[in-house]
């Protein structure tokens, strides 16, 4: 989940892109094609094992039925995933560095287009949508740099014998995804993959499959052979069937933690690696000398990029107790200035929550926080924006809780959406023991001005990804994972490459064998 400032000008005229009218505004994308993906082409399920009905967030109209694959489809792609890696594998690290760099060139030419679709499929502003195709373009780019780099080692032994490693591919891995974030969770997972050898059967989100075989297309495009990445579409059933499945060699995965654990468990039953990505309840951390100014920003990051779904976020802001007064204020003003509504227009800060179910599950913690004696100081109310075309969509103010208590269900569970819980603090000590009060520990973050103090927090904090001074910050060069419950594995960085391939060591006698026998 990458940040930045890239303000494009949307495309102003209607296109047609792969059997998807649109006309760049809400409620009027017609989806036709097939979503589901192999043998380098989009795939028309005859007798689907299930439909299930996709909605556009922003109007709460119907997209589509998503067609979903059972057992002869996942053994179509995993088959076709086989095959590819039998190509894919023996081409060197720069053959397969061309192919993944021509498909960013593509995603790049293609950015507005995406972007639209993933809004319209996701709900997150435009704005928004654009980083998440950036940081997947980069993602692919960084690995397309990395496949030519991968290496064993020399060992010299003794009497001019040696022994060296091979940095070799796993096989067909499956991708799991996260309905947050589409396409980016598809390239992020892809990316290290293919670059390491693999191929990839990629299973999205059933609230959002309709990007991801936007990559799978762009692949073939790129001039990857075919089968080399292919979607299948479906809900818990398919991703049974995919983590089952013999020929596949390794499961990721993004989501909850209860559906991590799930997962793990049938990996393990193949004996299957798998690297986890699951959810968080992350604490940031604001003392009394920070530039308030940043702390402010950090927090709104930390907390409402896209609608508040989003894994990492700092939900539990702890704030030294003399300047909670001035961080409240300021919060609150910003968080009532926050522009919600049509997630296509560019002035527009925050879209719609992903699903009625979810939306209905937000607002039942606020209800939930009243109750147990939270303060709501702003938003967490639903609301139906002026354009009538948006009256059906899922749509809430963001929301700041005050006069919360460490053992408070909003403060406890991952709630995953605009919801700030703040909680006063005394000491360091006091703050540190209570930020690791978790069972989670995907990320974390401190706003302070005192360099000795700000590395000191962070080593004693509990998390795989820290921030200091900033908030979910996600360049594509450094690892992203957490620790316990969290998860298994990162991705991106150079040591994703470590869980998308296998060593093997080769031991070479130069001389006459030594036997006891």
């Amino acid at each position: 989940m990458p940040v930045g400032k890239f303000l494009v000008q949307r495309l102003r005229v209607p296109t047609i892109l792969h059997g998807i009218s649109r006309s760049a505004s809400s409620g009027s994308m017609v989806i036709s094609d097939p979503l589901n993906f192999w043998s380098a082409r989009r795939v028309k399920l005859n007798d689907a094992a299930k439909t299930e009905a996709v909605y556009e967030p922003a109007t709460g109209r119907l997209l589509c039925q998503l067609q979903h694959c059972g057992e002869e489809e996942v053994n179509q792609a995993v088959s076709n995933g086989h095959s590819a890696f039998g190509v894919w594998s023996k081409m060197s690290g720069m053959e397969r560095a061309k192919v993944m760099l021509e498909a960013a060139r593509i995603i790049e030419r293609r950015r507005e287009e995406i972007a639209e679709v993933e809004v319209v499929n996701n709900g997150k502003s435009i704005t928004e949508a654009r980083l998440d195709v950036d940081s997947a373009r980069l993602c692919i780019e960084y690995y397309a740099g990395l496949a030519s780099t991968l290496a064993g080692q020399h060992v010299q032994l003794p009497g001019g014998s040696f022994a060296y490693t091979r940095r070799e591919p796993l096989g067909v891995c499956v991708g799991i995804g996260a309905w947050n974030y589409p396409f980016q969770i598809a390239a992020w997972k892809s990316a290290p993959a293919l670059a390491c050898g693999n191929s990839m059967v990629f299973k999205p989100s059933p609230v959002t499959p309709v990007t991801a075989v936007l990559l799978a297309e762009i692949y073939v495009q790129a001039g990857a052979p075919s089968g080399l990445y292919n979607v299948v579409q479906g809900g818990q059933e398919t991703g049974m069937l995919l983590c089952h499945h013999p020929s596949v060699a390794k499961v990721s995965f993004t989501g909850s933690v209860p559906t991590g654990k799930k997962i793990m468990e049938m990996a393990a039953s193949g004996v299957k690696p798998v690297t986890l990505e699951l959810g968080g309840k992350s604490p940031l951390i604001v003392f009394e000398d920070s530039d308030l100014e940043n702390a402010v920003r950090g927090a709104l990051m930390a907390n409402f990029l896209s609608q508040g779904q989003v894994c990492s976020n700092g939900t539990r802001v702890f704030v030294q107790r003399q300047i909670l007064p001035q961080f409240l204020e300021e919060v609150v003003q910003r968080t009532r200035a926050i522009q919600i509504g049509d997630p296509l227009l560019e002035q527009t800060r925050m879209g719609a929550v992903v699903s009625r179910p979810q939306l209905e599950k937000v607002l039942g913690y606020i209800r939930q926080a009243k109750e147990e004696g939270a303060r709501i100081l702003c938003g967490g109310e639903p609301i139906t924006p002026a354009d009538p075309k948006l009256k059906n969509g899922y749509y809430m103010s963001p929301c700041v809780i005050d006069n919360c208590t460490d053992n408070m269900t909003c403060v406890q569970e991952e709630i995953f959406g605009p919801v700030m819980s703040v909680l006063p603090f005394d000491t360091e000590e006091e703050v540190l023991r209570r930020a690791n009060d978790t069972t989670m520990g995907l990320a974390a973050g401190v706003f302070t001005r005192d360099v000795k103090r700000a590395h000191r927090v962070v080593e004693n904090l509990q998390a795989g990804t820290c921030f200091i001074n900033n908030y979910n910050i996600t360049p594509v060069e450094v690892p992203f994972g957490g620790y316990k419950a969290s998860g298994i594995g990162r991705e991106n960085g150079q040591v994703t490459i470590e869980f998308y391939s296998q060593l093997k060591t080769v031991v070479v006698e130069m001389g006459d064998v030594d036997s006891l026998f």
